[in-house]
């Protein structure tokens, strides 16, 4: 038996090298190729799942079973008609520098192991660092990807601000904010009650006045503002938050201003994104994704720390076995400013594809990119079928198809467009909600997207009969359900219009954890900025609804309110009450858990559509 059986001789490591290398360059430039292709669990467990061999297997079979049962089921994200998400376009350099990294195991966690790599990232960093105009003391990491640096930013940011986690203080964020943030939240011990989701103005931006009211509230409570979440191109539509007012907002509480610009933040590089990104240099902390708008593989994500010293502070650990390790003046170990000991090389991909195309290439398409999404807006709003709902935000665009009809069918039959679109192997886009509409989403980023592409998609959504597979709503309507076993107000559930297509199994779930609850007149049922997360529909009475003092309506028998607070934005976490809630009258209410009402929310379209109409009617956003 050999002494070294995980050796492979140079000149096989070579040929094995070049078949591989052929292979993937053959698969990047198959034209043909779909975009997306789909397969079951069971279909890919038939192809794949069997025990490891305990002989070896020959390369080139293992390299044929990996072409015919594995890379077959992907989608292309560099496909010119993938506008789905935020598609993914690396450049062969960046490839070639994962490549380097990956062969030769390259360390990047201790100056000592790696000081070649460890100053090509401060380099790398140091470029972005300029880019946004931080100062010269600023310090920042390379990790993952955004969620990894949000929730290094959040962790920063407590250190700095609090040492020990305290369960007075409050985060505010958008409710456009990326759910890593929920996520972020979560991991790092905030409870539901200390992340204030905050609605979003028309143009889905975070309004300063209500964090700013919001904040006011909760000092009046005792609690701490302690860190705005602000978005710099929100996953949604491309939206970037007021960053100067929020930064001036933030230094007038000392709050911590965290700027998500995961998907936005490299379109600093052109003029306008410059422009449009302005006040970002105020941050306290900033993410940027460099596999996203830097045209990066994955993994990569970066955080910047504006005191550069806090990001060290919040992560450096000295144990024992590492005191070999430390580093000398003016060294830098990454190990001890972010969350991983052991961490690969990131940045040599980064630097061979900056320094392969230069900078000029990465801001001609990241122009260009922006320059198709108002091209696509532009073709949107010639076209009478379509609606524009979002303009053109960086590289995304929101809009739907006008249909006959309105709630439901439209949105139905907008549904319905998506995956229609997908099975013409051309392109593929995604759908979101802009304050409870359904709305279909294209997100432009590739450099190998077309002019020509782009109007394709829009004529194609503008023209297609796309009745086939449309979504439906399953539950529909049932016999009366026998009363036995329900609670006092078993006969009133399904009378109620919120109720209408329960099914049976629905409605008893719904009167085993809902319970009833009576106020006299003048009673508050809930106070603006409550955290409290209960669904009400009023039984008997009235309730007034008020902002600062002043009724905005009145809701009698069969209405409801307290849907915002109730809906899970993301981890358990949700709206606070944007409104104060009083009895105008003595009332009788159905009180429902944000769980229950959650899960009717996921499990029953038609109680979903009610819940979305009362949302766009309802939801503040001037």
């Amino acid at each position: 038996m050999s002494d070294r059986p995980l050796r492979i001789d140079p000149e096989t490591m070579r040929r094995l090298g070049y078949r591989t290398v052929d292979m993937l360059v053959e698969r990047l430039a198959d034209q043909d190729a779909p975009l997306i292709r789909r397969a079951s669990r069971e279909e890919m467990e038939a192809r794949l799942h069997r025990p490891p061999p305990e002989e070896p297997t020959p390369y080139e079979e293992v390299l044929e079973r990996l072409e015919r049962d594995v890379l077959p089921f992907t989608s292309r994200g560099d496909h010119p008609g993938f506008m789905a998400y935020i598609p993914s376009c690396p450049t062969w350099p960046g490839a070639l520098g994962d490549l380097v990294a990956s062969a030769l195991n390259v360390y990047a966690g201790a100056w000592m192991d790696s000081a070649g790599p460890s100053q090509l990232e401060l380099t790398v960093l140091d470029w972005f660092r300029r880019w946004i105009g931080y100062p010269e003391d600023s310090a920042g990491i390379l990790v993952s990807g955004g969620s990894a640096a949000n929730m290094t930013a959040l962790a920063c940011a407590r250190e700095a601000l609090l040492g020990a986690m305290s369960d007075r203080v409050v985060i505010y964020v958008s409710d456009q904010a990326h759910s890593s943030l929920a996520r972020a939240a979560r991991v790092l011990g905030f409870r539901p009650d200390q992340v204030r989701v905050l609605p979003s103005d028309r143009r889905f931006r975070l309004r300063p006045e209500l964090v700013a009211d919001a904040m006011e509230a909760d000092r009046r409570e005792g609690r701490r503002p302690f860190l705005v979440g602000a978005a710099a191109g929100s996953t949604n539509t491309g939206a970037i938050d007021p960053l100067g007012e929020l930064a001036d907002l933030c230094a007038e509480e000392g709050a911590w201003l965290h700027v998500d610009a995961a998907y936005g933040g490299f379109a600093a590089l052109t003029d306008r994104g410059r422009e449009a990104l302005r006040g970002i240099e105020r941050a306290d902390s900033v993410t940027l994704d460099p596999h996203k708008w830097l045209f990066q593989p994955f993994e990569c994500g970066s955080v910047l720390v504006r005191r550069g010293h806090l990001l060290g502070e919040a992560f450096t650990v000295d144990p024992d076995y590492l005191k070999d390790a430390e580093a000398d003046a003016g060294e830098v170990n990454f190990s001890d400013l972010g969350m991983q000991l052991t961490r690969m090389s990131r940045s040599l991909k980064l630097w061979m594809s900056l320094n392969a195309f230069g900078v000029s290439a990465f801001r001609n398409a990241i122009d260009r990119a922006m320059d198709l999404a108002s091209l696509a807006q532009e073709r949107i709003e010639e076209r009478d079928e379509l609606e524009l709902l979002s303009p053109a935000g960086l590289g995304i665009v929101c809009f739907r198809r006008r249909f006959p009809g309105g709630g439901a069918e439209v949105e139905r039959r907008n549904a319905a467009l998506v995956p229609a679109l997908e099975r013409t192997g051309r392109a593929l886009i995604s759908s979101t909600r802009l304050h409870g509409t359904y709305a279909l989403r294209l997100c432009i980023l590739n450099d190998t997207t077309r002019a020509e592409d782009v109007r394709w998609v829009i004529d194609w959504l503008a023209e297609a009969d796309a009745e086939d597979g449309a979504s439906a709503d399953h539950h529909g309507r049932h016999a009366p359900m026998p009363t036995a076993g329900w609670g006092p107000d078993a006969d009133r559930l399904r009378d109620l219009e919120v109720c209408e297509g329960l099914t049976e199994d629905q409605l008893a779930s719904l009167a085993g954890s809902a319970r009833t609850r009576t106020a006299p007149a003048g009673t508050t049922l809930v106070a603006r900025w409550e955290s409290s997360r209960e669904f009400y529909v009023v039984l008997e009475g009235e309730v007034s609804v008020e902002i600062e003092g002043a009724e905005v309506a009145r809701l009698g028998a069969g209405r409801f309110f307290g849907e915002l607070a109730a809906l899970d934005w993301g981890a358990e976490y949700g709206y606070p009450r944007l409104a104060t809630v009083s009895a105008a009258t003595d009332v009788r209410l159905l009180e429902v858990p944000p769980a229950r009402f959650n899960e009717l929310f996921r499990g029953s379209e038609s109680f979903a559509a009610r819940i979305r109409a009362a949302i766009r009617e309802r939801l503040p956003t001037d």
